[in-house]
């Protein structure tokens, strides 16, 4: 069974001011392809936050999977692939870049989505925007390779193309 944890980053999220619809939706996408979800938080926009709850998620939780939703954008206060680079091992920009691709093709402002995707110790990492619409045009995009991708990041041996 693979874990997952959902991290939002929102700063009128984290005061209570706006409701949360983001990581709900990742919640519902994840669980339609058999991923759990052990953990859901609202945190503000804050590198220094962020980065320490990825490593709590990855390092004392022990998740497999850990997707952030919101500050991947342009704005000022959009550091969450800024924190996501602090603490992942290794990028794994295939990911960031289907994503990109894809969402390119309905709107020309994924263009400026920095989101990141990566390995930290033997979980996987993946930011997405903070919007269900986006979540959902983004998350759709990586769920068909994500289990396989799970597998490979724990040491699975078997060949990839069997």
């Amino acid at each position: 069974m693979i874990k997952a944890g959902v991290l939002t980053l929102s700063d009128k999220g984290s005061r209570g001011e706006r409701v949360d619809l983001s990581g709900p939706e990742v919640i519902r996408m994840l669980k339609e392809i058999g991923i759990e979800t052990d953990r859901c938080e609202i945190i503000p926009d804050e590198t220094e936050i962020i980065a320490r709850k990825l490593i709590e998620f990855v390092d004392t939780r022990k998740l497999d999977l850990v997707v952030t939703t919101g500050g991947t954008g342009v704005s000022p206060r959009d550091v969450t692939p800024e924190a996501t680079l602090q603490v992942i091992d290794r990028e794994l920009p295939g990911m960031a870049e289907a994503m990109r691709r894809e969402s390119m093709l309905k709107t020309p402002h994924a263009m400026i989505s920095r989101a990141v995707a990566g390995i930290r110790k033997a979980t996987l990492i993946v930011n997405l925007p903070g919007s269900p619409k986006g979540v959902r045009e983004n998350l759709a995009v990586i769920l068909p390779a994500l289990k396989h991708a799970i597998e490979k990041i724990k040491g699975d041996p078997a060949d990839c193309g069997s």
